[in-house]
């Protein structure tokens, strides 16, 4: 932070206080109620429950919504009930959140519109356990001017998507907006391809935002890449995509362009580093990576700083396992690698397995579940990871006591944790970091 003196005792105690508010409330209402009216009642630490039923709309609905860290403000669906919101014409999105903070969304469903949820001038905002599903166009945004900061989005089903069709759509083209120092966690993307649909990326962080960790999604059935990010220009620190499985994308299945570290994560078909927009591939780790895909596994284009790929388990069943096609190629430091289909544009830091039938529990070339790629007994992935790379978790969120090369920390009795569904990941370890917690609006 500098050599800034510290605060005097007055001045600390002075941050810390805080003016008197009323008691917290918590209302609930039916759909039949004003809902506009009961959000914008709410002040600090208030709570709304929306109970079950349809909320019919066909203006433009906002929530403008001002809590803080201490106090935010819950707008939910009761538990155990449905509560719908409906947005009936397609040129209004569903909901507006504006000019919001400290605002949580938890437990509802949103239908129809045009965006699901966008998010407008809002920081702090966490959207949590509700469904979004048959808009006209993006599932949750966050991308009309400015800087987002400490969105958290998670445990989220968001699918059947259509227009440019994006599950999220985080940041704005060429740094025009950006998303920083947020969570996107736990989701399930799916089903953003259909007949109708333009675009169609799982979720995508756009140019200029930074320091966001993307982990623990199941994304399928996508038309553009499952997980899309761009460069960071130099606005924080790398994005982390970890831990996310993803399968039947129709373009790539991760796709980065700078200032991202990939680990642990399970992907039924290709990893793309390549340029676009401003960024070109620098500033990137991939790594404990298990890929398995009928064409080439991981692709380097216009590499112009910095890339490891390292530990990844790589399995191509007719193209190449890793292939750094080009750039400034010196700059790519290969080890640890272990796969079927061999490397091109370098000679060192991979090794041939011995099959997929070999080297994993019941793997195949599908490209969807059900498959199980954790490693057996006997497979080449065991003990021949790089130890330099070996990151401290796998997929499971368990610590890695053993230097296995892709996602799994190899135990003798099987996989201890999460079978891949088409459902939400549940986490068997307990050791995955929080979000962060020590932010400041900007």
């Amino acid at each position: 932070m500098g050599s800034s003196s510290p605060l005097h005792a007055s001045a600390v105690l002075a941050c810390l206080t805080f003016p008197l508010v009323a008691s917290a409330a918590s209302t609930e209402i039916g759909p039949g109620a004003d809902i506009s009216a009961a959000i914008a009642a709410l002040g600090p630490g208030d709570e709304l429950v929306l109970r079950g039923g349809i909320y019919a709309l066909n203006t433009r609905f906002a929530v403008t919504a001002v809590g803080t860290s201490a106090q935010p403000i819950v707008i939910r669906g009761k538990a155990g009930e449905t509560a719908l919101i409906d947005m009936a014409t397609p040129n209004q999105n569903v909901v507006e959140v504006q000019g919001s903070r400290y605002l949580i969304l938890r437990n509802l469903h949103f239908h129809g519109g045009s965006h699901g949820i966008r998010l407008m001038e809002s920081n702090f905002v966490t959207i949590e356990d509700s469904e979004v599903y048959e808009t006209g166009d993006v599932g949750i945004s966050a991308n009309s001017g400015g800087t987002y900061e400490g969105l958290i989005i998670r445990r989220n089903n968001i699918h059947h998507t259509h227009g440019t069709g994006e599950g999220m759509y985080l940041g704005c083209n060429t740094n025009a907006c950006r998303v920083i120092n947020s969570v996107i966690e736990s989701n399930h993307v799916h089903h953003t391809n259909g007949a109708d649909v333009e675009q169609g990326d799982g979720i995508e962080l756009k140019e200029g935002s930074a320091g966001n960790t993307i982990r623990n999604n199941v994304v399928h059935d996508t038309n553009y890449p499952g997980i899309l990010t761009y460069s960071t220009v130099g606005n924080g620190p790398p994005n982390i995509i970890e831990g996310n499985v993803i399968w039947r994308s129709n373009d790539f299945a991760i796709q980065s362009a700078a200032d991202s570290i990939i680990r642990n994560n399970i992907v039924l078909g290709t990893i793309g580093l390549q340029p676009h927009q401003s960024g070109s591939p620098a500033n990137q780790e991939v790594v404990h990576n298990t890929v398995v895909s009928d064409g080439n596994g991981i692709e380097v284009r216009g590499v112009t700083g910095s890339v490891i790929i390292a530990n990844n388990a790589v399995y191509s069943e007719t193209g190449t396992a890793i292939r750094l096609i080009s750039g400034n190629l010196s700059l790519v430091t290969l080890a640890g690698n272990v796969g079927v289909g061999s490397i091109s544009g370098a000679s060192s830091g991979y090794a041939n397995g011995h099959g997929i039938a070999a080297d994993f529990v019941a793997a195949n070339y599908n490209g969807a579940p059900p498959i199980d790629v954790f490693p057996k007994t006997g497979s080449a992935l065991i003990g021949a990871a790089a130890a330099q790379y070996v990151t401290a978790f796998d997929f499971n969120g368990n610590p890695r006591d053993t230097a296995d090369v892709g996602a799994y920390n190899f135990r003798a009795g099987g996989n201890p944790g999460w079978m891949i569904v088409a459902d939400f990941k549940a986490s068997i370890g307990t050791t995955i970091p929080n979000p962060p917690t020590a932010l400041v609006a900007r």
